[in-house]
């Protein structure tokens, strides 16, 4: 391997598996998962790599500081963290590994509307308190559901994928794809989908276009009650705006991997009245923002930065 490989700063807690795939395609790496700002500004113009995940944000200020910088990886899919527009006119590259954890995120996704959809978390609750109540938990079949999903990238499709197995009609629709209709979902206008779908599925980034998206506006716009599954990014939805519309019904039911803040313990007054409601809210599930944290990710993740760090360089 040749001597010219550039030495990566790892700046977040990582699987330990990327560590001999680093080796052994013969990068050199320093470890520094709880490195402070501070120190990050103080270091970065050391090293012409640098890999993150879901703590390091990469803003504007450390990429100017970082002066031999060639590439950003970003162990996952999301690029938020990362000032882009700056990385670009620097001429730093920023790749992601999107790819890696797909699987995790759609068998997450219908996971939790299965859940939902059959009462699963209800009635285990009940049960366990001693209330057996068959005709309050009747559910709803998946395969009975026209499901919108709106954002088609890796995890979009991997989750069409799933759900056309059980017999959903699935639309999907992706403002910056073209032909991307396939034998899993029918491609389809946003309003076709507000039309049409029983479930809302959000696999989108965050950006400044996307932020608070889903407010009181985009749910009224919906022609019938629809249940709502959010695993992108908790800023998307702006949980007042669903609080209500679970109120009103136009909301039957939502899956939340993410939230707009989530600092539980931090959460200003308007936040934490949201949450109180969805928390205490039996058509609502909450998971701690694992959809795509599996142990099989975690490795695959890595596999996949590693390949686009020997095909980049």
């Amino acid at each position: 391997m040749s001597q010219n490989r550039p030495i990566i700063l790892i700046a977040d807690e990582m699987h330990p598996s990327l560590f001999s795939m680093l080796e052994q395609a013969g990068f050199t790496y320093q470890y520094e998962p709880k490195i402070s700002r501070i120190a990050l500004l103080e270091q970065i113009s050391g090293y012409e790599g640098l890999i993150i995940r879901s703590k390091t944000a990469v803003d504007a200020e450390v990429l100017e500081a970082a002066s031999q910088l060639r590439f950003i990886g970003r162990a996952g899919a999301g690029l938020d963290l990362i000032d882009l527009e700056t990385a670009q006119r620097r001429g730093i590259r920023v790749f992601h590994a999107g790819e890696g954890n797909r699987d995790a995120v759609a068998e997450h996704t219908v996971g939790m509307l299965l859940g939902l959809l059959a009462n699963i978390a209800k009635g285990d609750r009940e049960v366990r308190r001693g209330i057996w109540d068959r005709e309050g938990n009747r559910g709803y079949e998946l395969g009975s559901l026209t499901v919108g999903i709106v954002g088609f990238g890796n995890n979009g499709r991997a989750t069409a994928r799933r759900l056309s197995g059980f017999g959903c009609r699935v639309l999907c629709y992706d403002k910056y794809l073209t032909h991307y209709g396939g034998a899993y979902a029918q491609e389809a206008k946003l309003e076709q989908i507000m039309e049409e779908a029983d479930v809302l599925s959000l696999h989108l980034p965050l950006t400044p276009e996307t932020r608070l998206m889903v407010d009181d506006t985009f749910i009224e716009r919906f022609e019938k009650p629809f249940y709502l599954v959010n695993i992108a990014r908790g800023e998307i939805v702006s949980l007042p705006a669903l609080v209500r519309g679970l109120e009103s019904g136009k909301v039957r039911g939502a899956c939340l991997d993410v939230l707009e803040n989530e600092k539980i313990a931090k959460l200003t007054p308007e936040q934490q009245t949201a949450f109180d409601y969805l928390r205490n809210s039996d058509k609502v599930l909450l998971t701690p923002h694992v959809a795509g944290w599996t142990h099989e990710s975690y490795v695959r993740i890595n596999e996949v930065l590693v390949n686009q760090l020997k095909e980049v360089l």
